[in-house]
């Protein structure tokens, strides 16, 4: 198993990343526009996922992670925990490795389903917490959080 720090660590290193689930509504305190938003503006190569959605934040949307042109190496699931399956399914057939599931102080996007069909293929999966807690795209409020959840057992010690 990976410590949770090296998991993040590990996952934040990939610079085309994809945020499926994110909402049609531009700021949106929706958990995927946040993280899709922050990954933006540190640099990243971020792709936005919804199969509802041409745009997002003024970016092109994509309808799942196997339509994204070149790909990406990391997903980040911000969906409802019914879809995260699917979601986990399309990494797998597009040969994604590393999957973060998004999870804040609420029920977020954890599929314990997902998790193993995704460790099953042998990918990394982050199954709690979310990526703003995290090395380059972290901010004092997302530490301090990610002490709290920590402390309540909401982020995984290893992955």
């Amino acid at each position: 198993m990976t410590t949770m720090k090296e998991a993040a660590e590990q996952f934040l290193s990939k610079k085309r990343i994809a945020v499926a689930g994110v909402s049609r509504e531009a700021g949106g305190a929706h958990g995927g526009n946040p993280v899709y938003v922050r990954l933006r503006d540190r640099g990243y190569n971020v792709y936005a996922v919804n199969p509802n959605a041409t745009k997002v934040e003024g970016d092109a949307c994509y309808p799942n992670v196997n339509t994204i042109p070149g790909g990406v190496e990391a997903v980040v699931i911000a969906t409802h925990p019914k879809n995260a399956d699917k979601v986990m399914q399309d990494c797998i057939d597009a040969g994604i490795k590393y999957v973060w599931m998004h999870r804040g102080p609420g029920a977020g996007s954890v599929s314990e389903s997902a998790a193993a069909l995704g460790r099953e293929a042998g990918l990394t999966v982050i199954d709690g917490g979310c990526p703003l807690m995290y090395g380059p795209t972290a901010d004092v409020g997302h530490k301090m959080f990610k002490g709290v959840l920590s402390l309540v057992g909401r982020i995984p010690k290893q992955v």
